[in-house]
């Protein structure tokens, strides 16, 4: 099939890149401003009809095989230039700040503000221009990027639908490893925060109840039920319901389990472990429909 020029965003939207979230969409029109629009072309018949042999997210790189005329598939590599540490922290205080960035990052939802949050420390977290994307291929093509590379892009779209963290991960930073920096921060935050609202509170009148308050164990502690209400009044924007992470469930937490093989039936025990495993699918679906059907 022959795509027009001006008709190739349409075809891939047709064709299995339709309906995506917003930072989707921004990735597909930084593609689009590829001024080859032919080898562009080429690239998504190539995504499209299976060229693609295999495709891997390796810490901060992309590594993929493209099979073109040649007899082997060429090996394609894809990465963007990481954040320093340093650039991190800059990036880490501002997610911070606002509870609904990380409500949202939570359920695995990109903040359409989300630039905000690096621009505190001078980067980016989308590559502005195509250029920004370093990227090799041993085919004999000169340009970059080639036909192969750019077949990559397309696909690097749909692995940004499915888990938005990837981009992250490209610019040095893991899923949990965010998540973990993220929480970290907020409480270090809230932690540096009570002084000063104690301070303030002094001259209203209010140190005195702060710090009876700050000072009285808490009820849950000598009530254990107390640990599942909550009678204060909760903003809709902040509350996301979400399954566990992935390596959070109970049974990933719990490990190895040191089951014995039933002799007279073989292959008891991992029948046993597939059986928790459904449970444990079928309990998780129950409990989120539950809460979905819960009003704030």
């Amino acid at each position: 099939m022959t795509i027009e020029h001006r008709d190739i965003m349409t075809a891939i939207g047709n064709e299995g890149l339709g309906n995506q979230p917003w930072w989707v969409e921004q990735w597909m029109e930084l593609i689009n401003s590829y001024r080859f629009k032919k080898r562009l072309e080429r690239a998504w018949t190539y995504a499209r009809e299976g060229n693609v042999t295999s495709i891997r997210f390796e810490g901060r790189r992309v590594h993929a095989r493209v099979q073109g005329t040649g007899e082997e598939p060429y090996k394609v590599k894809l990465w963007l230039d990481t954040l320093s540490d340093e650039d991190w922290i800059y990036v880490l205080e501002a997610l911070a700040q606002k509870a609904r960035w990380s409500a949202q990052l939570l359920a695995g939802i990109m903040p359409e503000d989300i630039e905000r949050a690096f621009a505190a420390s001078g980067k980016r977290l989308f590559p502005f221009k195509l250029q920004e994307i370093r990227s090799e291929c041993n085919c004999p093509d000169k340009a970059n990027p080639c036909k192969h590379i750019s077949a990559i892009y397309f696909l690097m779209g749909e692995r940004f639908r499915e888990d938005p963290f990837v981009l992250f991960q490209l610019r040095g930073r893991s899923r949990a490893t965010l998540l973990l920096n993220l929480a970290d921060q907020r409480k270090q935050a809230l932690d540096h925060n009570l002084p000063q609202k104690l301070e303030k509170a002094k001259s209203n009148d209010q140190a005195s109840e702060l710090l009876e308050k700050a000072s009285m164990q808490n009820p849950a502690i000598q009530d254990p039920s107390l640990w599942w209400k909550y009678e204060g009044e909760l903003d809709p924007d902040l509350v996301v319901i979400t399954p566990a992470l992935e390596e959070e469930t109970g049974l990933s937490a719990a490990g190895e389990l040191p089951l014995a093989e039933e002799p007279n039936y073989p292959g008891s025990r991992q029948k046993f472990l597939d059986h928790l495993q459904e449970q444990r699918q079928v309990f998780a679906n129950q409990a989120m429909i539950q809460a979905m059907n819960t009003k704030v």
